[in-house]
């Protein structure tokens, strides 16, 4: 027997021509599909959803909010600008940082410690 009759006999099929080829390929779609709704729902879905509370939070930001920054400094919002923020980190010592820097809003009476609990 040549390598090609092998091959086609091992994959089910008889050396006549195909057979069945039409389910095969109509499970492979169905399977892709499953494949696809599952990737959707597991890895796509929730992104989307993480990124649209970000982009409401980096929002609704404003002048007097206390925000922790990547850099791990917590500073008070001085001015809200288009593309960034001006923070007070210290007195007299104010800082413009890029809207995409912040991590999280702070409340009044949270302190540094319970950011790293939470975060």
């Amino acid at each position: 027997m040549s390598g090609l009759t092998m091959l086609t006999l091992a994959m089910g099929n008889s050396p006549g021509g195909p057979q069945g080829q039409g389910g095969g390929a109509g499970l492979m779609i169905g399977y892709m599909l499953i494949i696809f709704a599952l990737f959707y729902f597991m890895m796509i879905r929730p992104q989307a959803k993480k990124e649209k509370e970000r982009k409401r939070l980096l929002e609704s930001i404003k002048t007097g909010d206390r925000i922790l920054f990547c850099g791990g400094m917590i500073g008070t919002v001085a001015n809200v600008k288009d593309q960034s923020y001006t923070v007070k980190i210290a007195d007299g010592v104010k800082v413009d940082i890029a809207r995409g820097a912040v991590l999280r809003v702070l409340e009044k009476d949270e302190s540094p410690g319970e950011v790293e609990k939470t975060t």
